[in-house]
């Protein structure tokens, strides 16, 4: 056992029950794993279901959790139902965060258990609103107190045997969707189908974002070149156009985080 996880061990003992914001993605997936296996039945994964959270996701979420047999519950958000949150600002993620966390600190409280979530050593410095809401609700974030970077983490749960241990980075829905550009359950709905159609087609990493009639996609940089195919473009633009685009584009700077912030000048929260 590395020296990172047996701090990380120490600090779920030390909070003595946890309700871990469990997303089925490679962070929240091993602080369930690990909180789980150091905690027993004093830690609960908490999955929470909304429009913004693809289903493939959930299933992956529900799979690791039956297969590690994580004490695990789904709950319903509604932060569609957010007036603020609908209209997309830069702050976005502030409030999805402030729903999430109003449903989990009620469950924790019945346990008598602390909220944690998945940021790592990686994510510090990143713009990131809903850290501000982490910090409102007292929530904690363990794999970032054990100072565990992502590549880390990815490496400690293939070990164990995670299958989301080489899983791309995932967000939620709404992120493909421009801010101040209204976000709505037809508009997350397009996105789900259009990714959907990249991931039968066997891309890994993809996003498609949302300029209403523009698809724009991104891909890895080494996926690209097979986008371009006759015959695999020609299938990405009928299904994506049967959709409701108009236009269907490549963006050739490929995938990267936070696109959708570029030109924004934002501070860390």
């Amino acid at each position: 056992m590395t020296t990172k996880e047996r701090a990380l061990r120490e600090r779920l003992s030390s909070l003595g029950s946890v309700v871990v914001a469990y997303s089925g993605g490679a962070d929240s997936a091993y602080l369930a794993y690990v909180a789980n296996d150091t905690l027993g039945s004093r830690a609960l994964a908490v999955t929470a279901d909304s429009p913004s959270y693809p289903e493939r996701h959930r299933q992956m979420a529900v799979e690791i959790a039956e297969r590690f047999r994580l004490h695990h519950q789904i709950i319903q958000t509604r932060e569609l139902e957010r007036p603020e949150y609908r209209a997309n600002p830069a702050n976005r993620c502030y409030y999805c965060k402030h729903e999430l966390y109003t449903h989990l600190v009620r469950i924790a409280e019945d346990r008598q258990a602390v909220v944690v979530d998945g940021n790592n050593a990686d994510d510090r410095g990143d713009y990131r609103p809903g850290r501000l809401a982490a910090r409102e609700f007292g929530v904690r974030s363990p794999l970032d107190e054990a100072d565990l970077t992502k590549q880390e983490i990815r490496e400690l749960s293939r070990h164990v045997g995670l299958p989301s241990w080489n899983q791309p980075a995932s967000a939620c829905l709404s992120s493909r969707i421009p801010y101040m550009s209204e976000i709505t359950d037809e508009k997350l709905r397009v996105v789900e189908d259009a990714e959907h159609v990249l991931w039968t087609l066997g891309f890994r990493v993809y996003r498609v974002r949302h300029h209403d009639e523009i698809a724009r996609i991104e891909l890895g940089r080494d996926e690209i070149v097979r986008a371009l195919e006759p015959e695999v473009s020609a299938t990405i633009v009928r299904d994506l156009k049967a959709l409701g685009f108009r236009h269907v584009t490549i963006d050739l700077q490929g995938y990267r985080t936070g696109s959708l912030n570029e030109g924004l000048l934002l501070k860390p929260a």
